[in-house]
């Protein structure tokens, strides 16, 4: 006997209910049964597809139990090489002329550390905000003025919004959502829901070009309790997913890595950041719930630098958490672009993510991803924190080089939201690159602001280069702790 079908359980007159098997905003009510024994999430639906789709990101699922340590650190040097040389340690980071000085020989191929003048130092930053799936008409809009900018495209304008409730009609977050063309058991799309119990769908971002499928299935569970919906392509209204499993939080989690380009052109930026950090904590750790919070950082460079990535896991002893913050310097560069590929990378799979948490990550930068390295894998296995990489199909092979579209597609499979900082000289090239990753994990894109928008040097004000339209500006420290605070209300509190 195959494995056993999810069945729909509705209140429905027969007739109601077979057709809102077909609507998109068809409500199920979840069995009280254990999830299928033989792998979950069943194939869906018959025939079997053909079609080939674009590959999916292998991922684990988020499952530390607890952050309760001294930060560790692990490090990938930027070397000659860079992520296909790559060696790893962990413990207590040297400062970086004295690993630079300890090398025998100086990279040949390295770029010339940036020499830029310091900006000057004001007491506050400020930021604005755009919500690209709030206002997602002006969004596509943005798009199609900057289309051609060399980029990693992902269509995302097909777009439909999945919400899962409990019986008492209230958010489900953290259920995992697993999206199933007919006939396939292996998922084209993971999600996991964020506080509000909901998820942004874009068919065409991860279906293969010209796969015209009018429905697709939608398999929810959290614990053991599961249901199934069917998404029928070109409806409007939600779709809508009820589980029978209670959604109470006694005392919110909360994970929150800062993810930080630590080459030169970041002094001032990194150095403002320190500044604001412990007002930051202070007033995230005083949000409603008094949030259980684990703090990480990975800071990176490039190639040719002292390191590529240096990432420091969960931890929730703030003080050891400000130490390390305080021991990040800029430096290095020389081009343009920055290894932010091999950082996200490093962020969405190798931290150690908790299962119930909110999952937050605020990246603060002023450069896009190198799109041209080829030919490099992933570094080879040493002791250090997350899944291991063998449990990751595709990578740790020449060509798998890191890139960013796979990696925000493996964020939404984690349930992590990304929060875009765009401090002063980021290009359109960047611009475009955050906002995609931030609105594809329904996250938001931040960007300093300044009195003259053409003189970052002018000092804190509203205009800003960047393509957006009405915003509103508070300093950069108040605005991520209410992007965090907005997080945690949706939460149902017990």
């Amino acid at each position: 006997m195959g494995a056993p079908r999810f069945m729909f359980f509705s209140t429905l007159a027969p007739a109601t209910a077979a057709l809102a098997l077909l609507a998109a905003c068809a409500l199920a009510d979840a069995p009280s049964a254990q999830a299928a024994p033989g792998g979950w999430p069943p194939a869906w639906n018959e025939p079997p597809a053909q079609a080939q789709d674009f590959t999916q990101p292998q991922f684990e699922p988020p499952s530390a139990s607890h952050c309760h340590r001294a930060p560790s650190t692990r490090e990938v040097p930027g070397g000659g090489g860079g992520w296909n040389e790559g060696r790893l340690r962990r413990g207590g980071v040297a400062d970086d002329r004295a690993e630079m000085a300890a090398k025998s020989i100086a990279p040949s191929a390295a770029p010339a550390p940036m020499q830029s003048a310091p900006a000057p130092r004001h007491e506050v930053v400020t930021a604005g905000m755009v919500d690209d799936n709030a206002d997602f008409g002006e969004y596509l809009a943005y798009r199609q003025r900057n289309a051609g900018l060399p980029v990693r495209e992902r269509d995302i304008a097909e777009r439909y919004l999945l919400e899962v409730t409990d019986a008492a009609g209230r958010p489900v977050h953290d259920a995992e959502v697993a999206v199933q063309r007919a006939g396939r058991a292996e998922p084209v799309m993971w999600a996991r829901t964020d506080t509000a119990g909901r998820v942004w769908l874009h068919p065409r971002a991860f279906l293969a070009p010209g796969v015209d499928d009018r429905a697709l299935g939608i398999a929810v569970r959290k614990g053991s309790a599961w249901s199934r919906a069917t998404l029928v392509r070109g409806e409007r209204a939600a779709v809508q997913v009820r589980l029978g499993q209670a959604s109470v939080v006694q005392r919110p989690r909360l994970d929150l890595v800062f993810l930080l380009d630590a080459t030169g052109s970041m002094g001032d930026e990194i150095a403002k950041l320190k500044a604001s950090m412990q007002a930051m904590s202070q007033q995230i750790s005083r949000l409603p719930g008094s949030p259980d919070i684990c703090y990480g950082l990975v800071a990176y460079r490039d190639r040719g630098d002292a390191f590529l990535t240096r990432a420091h896991d969960f931890t929730d002893d703030l003080a050891a958490f400000q130490s390390v913050l305080a021991r990040v310097q800029a430096g290095g560069g020389g081009d343009m672009p920055e290894a932010l590929n091999e950082a996200l990378h490093e962020t969405v799979h190798r931290m150690s993510w908790r299962s119930e948490a909110a999952r937050l990550v605020v990246l603060v930068a002023d450069a896009p991803p190198h799109l041209d390295y080829g030919g490099c894998m992933e570094p080879p296995e040493a002791e250090g924190f997350g899944p291991p990489r063998g449990q990751r199909p595709g990578l740790g092979r020449p060509g798998a080089c890191p890139q960013y579209d796979v990696d925000m597609q493996a964020a939404l499979a984690k349930g992590i939201k990304l929060f875009a900082v765009g401090a002063s000289g980021l290009d359109p090239v960047g611009e475009y690159i955050y906002r995609q990753i931030a609105q594809y994990t329904a996250g938001r894109f931040v960007f300093l602001t300044y009195k003259d928008a053409a003189d970052p040097g002018s000092g804190p004000g509203t205009q800003t280069p960047h393509d957006v339209r009405g915003y509103s500006v508070q300093t950069l420290d108040r605005l991520i702790v209410k992007l965090v605070g907005d997080e945690l209300a949706r939460l149902p509190r017990g």
